[in-house]
């Protein structure tokens, strides 16, 4: 029995309207191909992994759907079926990988094929990926062509860096830039892929999926293939994720930003020790800290965020979030995160990883020791909240005035 294709591959969308976080994008060109005002050259330029491509294998199904002009492609049509998800393809839609065939010859290749006819379908239509990889004379060769093509040809350029596109085959395209998917739209569609494929995933877990595609639908639906593999009868969950992810357990982010509330250095410490002995990467840790930092920081200056859903964390999560923010004053957490953040940049290259991290925190522990505008104003709300706390202030010790008895 064949092991089932990856799931980026299995639910590749067919229409512009299973294409998620791209409706700036595919609505504009389901309007187009209705009213059959197609362009003849387009270029689909964004990050990895969020749907270029598959944006133009749709666009040329469209284009070549006996029902056109059509806003999405019918699906029962011989060429639809031909270029349908799992279909043989077309040898009138031709895909280039412009990686290995940028040159001026591959170019020029392709312009004296060009001119053939299509063989089935109304047009033909070149798919040329990674385009900015297309050399400055393969793409002079190919200007002619892209600036006045036969009346049965279709360009599609897809690429993650437009600019290196040369100037005149970008003015004789309709450029449309995609975008990656926002955080909480992606995470509602993996939601519905582990509904369909009956597996069950922990809401702590989702997160994390999320993040390490950073945007990317490709690259989190690879993540999620991954962790549907291990997973075992309880389906994914968030030791499974941790684990093989390696992001660092809530427990010790926790017990971490306790520490450095209350001052405590020696848990501080402790929790180092366990990141190193545990194996974990500490440049890993320190991420995970900021963006724990970040979450207590919103929540800080924004005490519901939570319940209006600027901050996307579990119920019994969001509790302990709110109690530990309790534990800082803003500019506290502000100067936390800064330190940390600079401390990422230091970790690039550095040859004692466990170093650094101990000097972050001992940055972080010692207000009293940083000079800055930051270090005051951390230093005063931690006054502030003892006094706030019922407190008292040392008395000072008052030297006798000039000329006053001592009693």
């Amino acid at each position: 029995m064949d092991a089932p294709l990856a799931l980026y591959r299995r639910y590749r969308p067919e229409t512009f309207a299973e294409v998620i976080g791209q409706e700036h994008v595919t609505d504009p060109l389901r309007h187009a191909l209705a009213a059959n005002r197609v362009n003849h050259a387009y270029l689909f330029s964004g990050p990895r992994g969020c749907g270029k491509t598959t944006s133009a294998r749709i666009l040329a199904r469209a284009l070549n759907c006996e029902q056109a002009p059509i806003a999405d492609p019918c699906g029962e049509c011989q060429s639809c079926r031909d270029l349908a998800r799992g279909g043989p393809g077309s040898v009138d839609v031709i895909e280039i990988d412009a990686a290995s065939h940028g040159g001026v010859d591959d170019a020029r290749d392709l312009r004296e094929r060009a001119f053939f006819a299509p063989v089935n379908s109304r047009y033909k239509v070149y798919i040329i990926d990674e385009a900015h990889m297309v050399s400055p004379q393969g793409f002079n060769a190919l200007l002619k062509l892209v600036e006045e093509p036969p009346p049965h040809l279709k360009f599609i350029f897809a690429t993650t860096e437009p600019d290196k596109v040369i100037g005149t085959i970008r003015s004789r395209t309709h450029h449309y830039p995609f975008r990656l998917v926002p955080p909480k739209q992606l995470g509602e569609y993996l939601m519905q892929l582990c509904s369909a494929e009956g597996v069950t995933l922990d809401p702590r877990a989702l997160p994390l999926v999320v993040r390490a595609g950073a945007g990317s639908v490709r690259d989190t639906l690879s993540v999620l293939d991954q962790l549907l593999g291990g997973a075992g009868p309880e389906g994914v969950t968030y030791e499974l994720a941790v684990q093989l992810l390696g992001y660092t357990p809530d427990s010790l982010l926790d017990e971490a930003v306790s520490a450095f509330a209350a001052r405590d250095g020696g848990t501080v410490f402790s929790v180092v020790d366990k990141v190193i002995e545990s194996g974990q990467d500490p440049r890993r840790f320190a991420e995970d800290l900021l963006q724990r930092l970040r979450d207590l920081v919103i929540l800080a200056a924004v005490p519901t965020a939570i319940e209006t859903g600027l901050l996307d964390v579990p119920g019994d999560r969001g509790e302990r979030l709110a109690q530990q923010a309790s534990g800082f004053g803003p500019s506290e957490l502000t100067r936390a995160a800064d330190i940390v953040s600079t401390a990422l940049v230091d970790f690039r290259g550095a040859t004692a990883p466990r170093l650094m991290l101990e000097l972050m925190c001992a940055r972080i522990l010692v207000p009293g020791a940083d000079n800055s505008v930051e270090g005051f104003q951390a230093r005063l709300e931690r006054i502030e909240r003892r006094l706030s706390g019922g407190g008292t202030a040392p008395a000072p010790d008052h030297a006798p005035a000039p000329g006053q008895a001592a009693l």
